[in-house]
Protein backbone atom coordinates (compact mmCIF):
# COMPACT_ATOMS: atom_id res chain seq x y z
CA UNK A 1 0.00 0.00 0.00
CA UNK A 2 2.85 2.32 0.89
CA UNK A 3 4.57 1.50 -2.41
CA UNK A 4 1.42 2.36 -4.35
CA UNK A 5 1.17 5.68 -2.55
CA UNK A 6 4.77 6.48 -3.47
CA UNK A 7 4.14 5.61 -7.13
CA UNK A 8 0.98 7.73 -7.10
CA UNK A 9 2.89 10.62 -5.55
CA UNK A 10 5.66 10.36 -8.19
CA UNK A 11 3.11 10.24 -11.01
CA UNK A 12 1.34 13.32 -9.69
CA UNK A 13 4.67 15.18 -9.55
CA UNK A 14 5.53 14.10 -13.11
CA UNK A 15 2.11 15.21 -14.42
CA UNK A 16 2.39 18.54 -12.59
CA UNK A 17 5.92 19.07 -13.98
CA UNK A 18 4.71 18.17 -17.49
CA UNK A 19 1.74 20.54 -17.32
CA UNK A 20 3.90 23.31 -15.89
CA UNK A 21 6.51 22.86 -18.63
CA UNK A 22 3.80 22.74 -21.29
CA UNK A 23 2.32 25.95 -19.92
CA UNK A 24 5.72 27.71 -19.98
CA UNK A 25 6.37 26.57 -23.57
CA UNK A 26 2.90 27.64 -24.68
CA UNK A 27 3.37 31.03 -23.03
CA UNK A 28 6.71 31.55 -24.79
CA UNK A 29 5.23 30.51 -28.15
CA UNK A 30 2.31 32.93 -27.77
CA UNK A 31 4.64 35.70 -26.55
CA UNK A 32 6.92 35.23 -29.60
CA UNK A 33 3.90 35.52 -31.90
CA UNK A 34 3.69 39.21 -30.93
CA UNK A 35 7.25 39.80 -32.18
CA UNK A 36 8.95 39.63 -35.58
CA UNK A 37 11.23 36.77 -34.52
CA UNK A 38 9.15 33.95 -36.12
CA UNK A 39 9.07 35.68 -39.51
CA UNK A 40 12.76 36.63 -39.28
CA UNK A 41 13.66 32.98 -38.61
CA UNK A 42 11.42 31.88 -41.50
CA UNK A 43 12.95 34.52 -43.79
CA UNK A 44 16.48 33.48 -42.77
CA UNK A 45 15.80 29.87 -43.76
CA UNK A 46 14.65 31.10 -47.17
CA UNK A 47 17.50 33.49 -47.89
CA UNK A 48 20.59 32.30 -45.98
CA UNK A 49 23.37 30.98 -48.21
CA UNK A 50 21.10 31.09 -51.27
CA UNK A 51 23.01 33.51 -53.52
CA UNK A 52 25.45 32.73 -56.32
CA UNK A 53 27.21 34.85 -58.93
CA UNK A 54 26.82 32.12 -61.55
CA UNK A 55 24.08 32.15 -64.19
CA UNK A 56 22.22 28.86 -63.65
CA UNK A 57 22.62 26.05 -66.17
CA UNK A 58 19.87 24.02 -64.53
CA UNK A 59 16.75 25.09 -62.63
CA UNK A 60 15.63 22.41 -60.18
CA UNK A 61 11.95 22.53 -59.20
CA UNK A 62 11.56 20.58 -55.96
CA UNK A 63 7.97 19.41 -56.26
CA UNK A 64 6.92 19.44 -52.61
CA UNK A 65 3.36 18.18 -52.22
CA UNK A 66 2.83 18.04 -55.96
CA UNK A 67 -0.12 19.46 -57.86
CA UNK A 68 -2.48 21.15 -57.33
CA UNK A 69 -1.31 21.82 -53.77
CA UNK A 70 -0.59 25.44 -52.76
CA UNK A 71 3.16 24.90 -52.45
CA UNK A 72 3.26 22.99 -55.76
CA UNK A 73 1.50 25.82 -57.57
CA UNK A 74 3.59 28.62 -56.10
CA UNK A 75 6.83 26.74 -56.80
CA UNK A 76 5.86 26.28 -60.45
CA UNK A 77 5.03 30.01 -60.62
CA UNK A 78 8.51 30.96 -59.40
CA UNK A 79 10.08 28.38 -61.73
CA UNK A 80 8.35 30.01 -64.69
CA UNK A 81 9.76 33.41 -63.69
CA UNK A 82 13.27 31.96 -63.39
CA UNK A 83 12.97 30.04 -66.67
CA UNK A 84 11.97 33.23 -68.50
CA UNK A 85 14.91 35.10 -67.01
CA UNK A 86 17.45 32.34 -67.72
CA UNK A 87 16.30 31.15 -71.14
CA UNK A 88 19.22 28.79 -71.72
CA UNK A 89 18.76 26.89 -68.46
CA UNK A 90 17.33 23.37 -68.47
CA UNK A 91 14.61 22.52 -65.97
CA UNK A 92 14.51 19.41 -63.79
CA UNK A 93 11.29 18.63 -61.92
CA UNK A 94 12.02 16.48 -58.86
CA UNK A 95 9.05 14.64 -57.44
CA UNK A 96 8.63 10.96 -56.51
CA UNK A 97 6.61 8.52 -58.58
CA UNK A 98 2.93 8.34 -57.67
CA UNK A 99 0.88 5.20 -57.21
CA UNK A 100 1.75 2.45 -59.71
CA UNK A 101 4.93 4.36 -60.70
CA UNK A 102 2.87 7.10 -62.32
CA UNK A 103 4.45 10.31 -63.62
CA UNK A 104 1.11 12.07 -63.30
CA UNK A 105 2.23 14.68 -60.74
CA UNK A 106 5.37 15.51 -62.70
CA UNK A 107 3.38 15.88 -65.90
CA UNK A 108 0.95 18.24 -64.16
CA UNK A 109 3.83 20.46 -63.05
CA UNK A 110 5.37 20.31 -66.53
CA UNK A 111 2.00 21.21 -68.05
CA UNK A 112 1.78 24.26 -65.78
CA UNK A 113 5.20 25.40 -66.98
CA UNK A 114 4.31 24.81 -70.63
CA UNK A 115 1.00 26.70 -70.31
CA UNK A 116 2.99 29.67 -69.00
CA UNK A 117 5.21 29.65 -72.11
CA UNK A 118 8.11 27.34 -71.23
CA UNK A 119 9.37 25.10 -74.06
CA UNK A 120 8.77 21.42 -73.22
CA UNK A 121 12.19 20.48 -74.64
CA UNK A 122 13.81 22.21 -71.65
CA UNK A 123 12.04 20.01 -69.10
CA UNK A 124 13.28 16.74 -67.60
CA UNK A 125 11.92 14.60 -64.76
CA UNK A 126 13.74 13.29 -61.67
CA UNK A 127 11.19 10.85 -60.20
CA UNK A 128 13.41 8.48 -58.22
CA UNK A 129 13.95 10.44 -55.01
CA UNK A 130 11.50 10.11 -52.12
CA UNK A 131 13.00 12.87 -49.97
CA UNK A 132 15.27 15.86 -50.58
CA UNK A 133 18.46 13.89 -50.05
CA UNK A 134 17.56 11.06 -52.44
CA UNK A 135 16.32 13.63 -54.97
CA UNK A 136 19.70 15.37 -54.79
CA UNK A 137 21.47 12.03 -55.31
CA UNK A 138 19.20 11.25 -58.29
CA UNK A 139 19.92 14.66 -59.89
CA UNK A 140 23.63 14.25 -59.16
CA UNK A 141 23.61 10.96 -61.09
CA UNK A 142 21.73 12.63 -63.97
CA UNK A 143 24.46 15.31 -64.17
CA UNK A 144 27.29 12.78 -64.02
CA UNK A 145 30.87 13.97 -63.60
CA UNK A 146 30.02 17.54 -64.58
CA UNK A 147 28.11 18.40 -61.42
CA UNK A 148 31.00 20.45 -59.99
CA UNK A 149 30.85 22.65 -63.12
CA UNK A 150 27.05 22.98 -63.35
CA UNK A 151 25.36 25.98 -61.74
CA UNK A 152 22.06 25.06 -60.12
CA UNK A 153 19.11 27.21 -59.15
CA UNK A 154 16.86 25.46 -56.62
CA UNK A 155 13.19 26.45 -56.38
CA UNK A 156 11.45 25.43 -53.17
CA UNK A 157 9.50 26.71 -50.18
CA UNK A 158 11.36 29.27 -48.01
CA UNK A 159 11.63 27.02 -44.95
CA UNK A 160 13.05 24.22 -47.10
CA UNK A 161 15.74 26.25 -48.91
CA UNK A 162 18.55 26.24 -46.32
CA UNK A 163 18.43 22.47 -45.94
CA UNK A 164 18.10 21.89 -49.70
CA UNK A 165 21.22 23.89 -50.55
CA UNK A 166 23.21 22.10 -47.86
CA UNK A 167 22.07 18.71 -49.19
CA UNK A 168 22.95 19.47 -52.82
CA UNK A 169 26.38 20.72 -51.74
CA UNK A 170 26.89 17.51 -49.79
CA UNK A 171 26.32 15.35 -52.89
CA UNK A 172 28.92 17.30 -54.88
CA UNK A 173 27.36 20.40 -56.43
CA UNK A 174 29.40 23.56 -55.93
CA UNK A 175 27.59 26.43 -57.62
CA UNK A 176 24.13 26.58 -56.07
CA UNK A 177 21.65 29.40 -55.61
CA UNK A 178 18.12 29.36 -54.29
CA UNK A 179 14.82 30.95 -55.27
CA UNK A 180 12.42 30.74 -52.34
CA UNK A 181 8.70 30.71 -53.14
CA UNK A 182 7.62 33.39 -50.68
CA UNK A 183 3.93 34.21 -50.57
CA UNK A 184 3.09 37.89 -51.16
CA UNK A 185 -0.27 39.01 -49.70
CA UNK A 186 -2.38 40.98 -52.20
CA UNK A 187 -3.14 43.77 -49.70
CA UNK A 188 0.38 43.95 -48.29
CA UNK A 189 0.84 47.64 -49.18
CA UNK A 190 -2.50 48.59 -47.62
CA UNK A 191 -1.58 46.76 -44.44
CA UNK A 192 1.82 48.48 -44.33
CA UNK A 193 0.06 51.82 -44.72
CA UNK A 194 -2.29 51.24 -41.79
CA UNK A 195 -1.20 54.51 -40.14
CA UNK A 196 -2.63 56.59 -42.99
CA UNK A 197 -5.57 54.49 -44.15
CA UNK A 198 -9.07 55.35 -42.97
CA UNK A 199 -10.24 51.76 -43.22
CA UNK A 200 -10.74 50.58 -39.62
CA UNK A 201 -10.58 46.95 -40.78
CA UNK A 202 -6.97 47.51 -41.83
CA UNK A 203 -6.16 49.26 -38.55
CA UNK A 204 -7.50 46.31 -36.54
CA UNK A 205 -5.95 43.70 -38.79
CA UNK A 206 -2.32 43.96 -37.76
CA UNK A 207 -2.57 42.31 -34.34
CA UNK A 208 -4.86 39.47 -35.38
CA UNK A 209 -3.20 38.82 -38.73
CA UNK A 210 0.36 38.92 -37.39
CA UNK A 211 -0.37 36.82 -34.32
CA UNK A 212 -1.92 33.90 -36.19
CA UNK A 213 0.52 34.16 -39.09
CA UNK A 214 3.50 34.25 -36.75
CA UNK A 215 2.18 31.29 -34.77
CA UNK A 216 2.10 29.40 -38.06
CA UNK A 217 5.66 30.54 -38.87
CA UNK A 218 6.78 29.27 -35.47
CA UNK A 219 5.40 25.79 -36.19
CA UNK A 220 6.95 25.76 -39.67
CA UNK A 221 10.34 26.88 -38.35
CA UNK A 222 10.36 24.41 -35.43
CA UNK A 223 9.45 21.54 -37.75
CA UNK A 224 12.23 22.55 -40.17
CA UNK A 225 14.84 22.81 -37.44
CA UNK A 226 13.94 19.29 -36.32
CA UNK A 227 14.42 18.17 -39.95
CA UNK A 228 17.78 19.98 -40.16
CA UNK A 229 18.91 18.28 -36.94
CA UNK A 230 17.83 14.87 -38.27
CA UNK A 231 19.64 15.39 -41.58
CA UNK A 232 22.73 16.58 -39.71
CA UNK A 233 22.75 13.48 -37.52
CA UNK A 234 22.39 11.30 -40.62
CA UNK A 235 25.38 13.05 -42.19
CA UNK A 236 23.33 14.33 -45.14
CA UNK A 237 24.23 18.00 -44.62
Amino acid sequence: MQTLNKIKHVLIKVVRWFLFSLGIISFIIILLSFTDLPYNAYHWLGTSNSNSNKTPDVIVLLGGSGMPSPDGLIRTYYTVQAAKEYRNAKIIIAHPYGENDSLYQLRLMAKELIIKGIDSSRIKFAPLGFNTRSQAVNISEMCGNNKDKIALLLVSSPEHMYRSIKIFKKVGFVNISGLSAFEIPIDEEKIKDKQNTKDTRIKNLSLRYNMWSYLNYELIVMREYFAITYYKLKGWI
